[in-house]
C-alpha cells in the first residue's frame, strides 16, 4: 500500500466500515510509516474538533436573522 491509497481510505478505517483485509494492510502501511501515521492523528483530530463544533447550538436570534436572510433570498 502507497501512502496515497492509505490516506484515500482512512475515512473507512476510522469509521470502522472497512474490510478486516484492507484495514490490516493499511495497519501494516501505517506501522512502518511516520508521516502517515502522523497524518491519521492529525485526521483524528480535526474530525473531533469537527464534531464538537457542530454540537455548539447556535443562539434564537441568530437563527432568526438567518432565516429572515434567506427567505429575503429566495424573495429575489
Amino acid at each position: 500500500m502507497t501512502c496515497r491509497e492509505a490516506i484515500d481510505v482512512l475515512a473507512d478505517y476510522v469509521d470502522g466500515t472497512m474490510p478486516a483485509d484492507l484495514a490490516a494492510e493499511l495497519e501494516r502501511h501505517l506501522a512502518g510509516c511516520d508521516p502517515c501515521r502522523a497524518y491519521l492523528a492529525t485526521y483524528r483530530t480535526t474530525r473531533a474538533l469537527v464534531s464538537a463544533a457542530a454540537a455548539v447550538e447556535m443562539p434564537d436570534e441568530m437563527k432568526t436573522r438567518l432565516r429572515r436572510f434567506l427567505a429575503a433570498q429566495q424573495r429575489r
